[in-house]
């Protein structure tokens, strides 16, 4: 292998042929078995790829998709419009953009969130309307980016309430589903005013479309003892709320989910109906220094792991996941958001799909709503380092698994008793897989497969791996690495 190759592994690169510096900013889908390079090298017999099913052939699944910042131009929607059907997730987040739909007082254009939102009903996907940030046309109006503080005044208020209104009313039969002001957690706002300023919007679209769908909350952070104070701050009306949001990123996604748990449990408490929805998390494809995950050297590599073990880990923990963002944003003034499915240069156009792109297509292709996750699976392993869960899709199975952590690490050294957890660790470069071994107190897999969801390939799982006894069966010498693999029923999965 030639420095260059390692070079381009390593960085995880998708290559941009010399048409995009010519100005040619349509990137095609790679739509081949191949369309995914990866060193990973499994002594195993490929039989088939994973065929990406788009919107038409999905009739629902756990997953969201972020087109946000269309409301503050930090993207452009007709660029990246197209990659949204083959992607295969039903349910779109937009914000709605107070500020640029009322430009002079009294006056609103909807014209721009129409194209969006018309153009994604036509591919068969619902648009979830998110009502934040607020308009400084108005005195005390509030601000119009992210950590920007309420509408506090009379007139800003009295305008934030008109323009909720009209946002109701103009996509009343279109859109469903509507989320509260993003983030407000930021820039010094107290539980008790998101709390009522959530109850105020939530009334109105509620007066207006009383079947809506509300997420609440959309809390930047993930924390059980806040989501307590927003929600006992709410009173009676947290029933208006059918989703409470959380945002919440960590390195290794992992590690949040025992707060998630308790937020849950939280939730239980308030208004046991509603669900939690992880509402924004995505990860770089290189090294940033501002937002999210920033100042880790990241890669398209790294990324395509962390937003599949995020998204299969939300779904093993029953919330309901969106995935941040379709495309790079030029967040004006900061510098680009890399979190993007596809690339994107500072003009806003598309110039590349990544290799998270695919590896995403490949999950929502596999993992949509016919799947059941077995709550009490007896699908486990000794090695405490890999997350595990199991779904069925009638009598046939797929497990999924990959390394999450390192080992483990000892806490309280100072006292006589050890007490040890999970040191999780980020996805990282490396493709080398070791084997592990799995039990499982049921059925034999008839026609096993082991799949790597990076790349979307199959291979045959050899018979002689499959340890069938009277207690159930054993699967050795699994191949296993920090990015998401599945032993499967072959007949369970759409292939090519």
């Amino acid at each position: 292998m030639t420095m260059t190759m390692k070079a381009k592994i390593l960085l995880g690169l998708t290559v941009v042929t010399a048409s995009v510096f010519a100005g040619v900013y349509k990137v095609p889908l790679d739509t081949s078995a191949d369309r995914v390079e990866s060193p990973l090298a499994v002594n195993l017999s490929r039989v088939g790829t994973i065929r990406p099913r788009s919107t038409d052939e999905i009739a629902g699944s756990n997953w969201r998709l972020g087109c946000e910042v269309l409301d503050r131009d930090f993207a452009i929607f007709t660029e990246y419009r197209d990659y949204i059907k083959p992607l295969g997730i039903k349910i779109v987040r937009l914000q709605g953009g107070w500020a640029k739909c009322e430009k002079e007082k009294g006056k609103y254009d909807f014209a721009w969130l129409d194209q969006s939102v018309d153009y994604l009903r036509s591919q068969g996907v619902e648009s979830a309307i998110e009502t934040g940030y607020g308009n400084p046309i108005y005195e005390g109006g509030g601000g119009h980016d992210l950590g920007a503080g309420f509408p506090t005044s009379e007139e800003g208020l009295a305008g934030w309430d008109a323009w909720v209104t009209a946002l109701a009313n103009h996509f009343k039969g279109r859109v469903n589903i509507f989320l509260m002001w993003n983030e407000p957690d930021l820039g010094g706002k107290t539980p008790e005013m998101i709390a009522a300023f959530n109850v105020r919007t939530a009334k109105i679209i509620k007066r207006i479309i009383p079947e809506a769908k509300i997420a609440g909350l959309s809390l930047a952070r993930n924390s059980a003892d806040y989501l307590d104070q927003c929600l006992k701050a709410m009173g009676e009306d947290v029933n208006l709320f059918d989703w409470f949001i959380y945002h919440g990123y960590s390195p290794s996604p992992e590690s949040s989910y025992a707060i998630v748990e308790e937020q849950k449990a939280v939730l239980a408490k308030y208004n046991p109906k509603a669900r939690l929805w992880q509402g924004e998390n995505g990860c770089p494809s290189e090294m940033a220094t501002r937002f999210a995950l920033s100042r880790i050297p990241w890669s398209e590599y790294s990324q395509a792991k962390w937003d599949m073990r995020r998204m299969l880990g939300d779904l093993g923990h029953d919330v309901e996941s969106s995935v941040f963002t379709i495309c790079d944003f030029n967040h004006k003034g900061r510098e680009i958001n890399l979190k993007g499915l596809l690339r994107a240069n500072e003009s806003r156009e598309v110039i590349a799909v990544k290799r998270a792109y695919y590896a995403v297509q490949n999950v929502v292709s596999v993992f949509d709503n016919t799947l059941v996750r077995v709550k009490d699976s007896t699908f486990s392993t000794p090695d405490g380092t890999l997350a595990t869960y199991e779904y069925a899709k009638g009598e046939q199975r797929i497990f999924a698994f990959w390394v999450q952590a390192s080992g483990y690490k000892r806490i309280n050294p100072k006292q006589s008793k050890d007490e040890w957890q999970l040191e999780y660790t980020r996805p990282d470069d490396s493709f080398a897989t070791r084997p592990a071994m799995f039990k499982y107190r049921g059925a034999p897999l008839k026609d096993p497969v082991w799949v790597d969801l990076l790349t979307g390939r199959v291979y045959a799982f050899p018979a002689k791996n499959q340890l069938i006894h009277s207690d159930g069966v054993t699967f050795i010498n699994v191949p296993v690495y920090d990015s998401p693999c599945l032993l499967a029923e072959k007949g369970a999965l759409p292939l090519m």
